[in-house]
């Protein structure tokens, strides 16, 4: 897919890729340079480090949305695409 760049540096990535990685408005993403190529990912959700009685555990520094049937079945088929 070709895209452009605007006067401000911007680029629209296009709507099906945004929909087959499920990127919405505002999520923040990793934009690098590698070996002379832009890669745009998803960014890592921040995580600590939390000691429980039976162990320790990673647990998001930030509050997410409750995981659902429907998020699940919807991962599921876009990662069997």
């Amino acid at each position: 897919m070709i895209t452009t760049i605007d006067s401000a540096g911007r680029i629209v990535i296009p709507k099906a890729l945004r929909d087959r990685l499920g990127l919405g408005p505002g999520e923040a993403i990793d934009v690098r340079e590698r070996e002379g190529r832009i890669e745009i990912a998803p960014a890592p959700t921040p995580m600590r480090l939390r000691r429980g009685k039976h162990g320790v555990a990673a647990v998001p520094k930030s509050k997410l949305p409750p995981l659902t049937d429907d998020l699940v079945r919807d991962t599921l088929e876009r990662t069997r695409r």
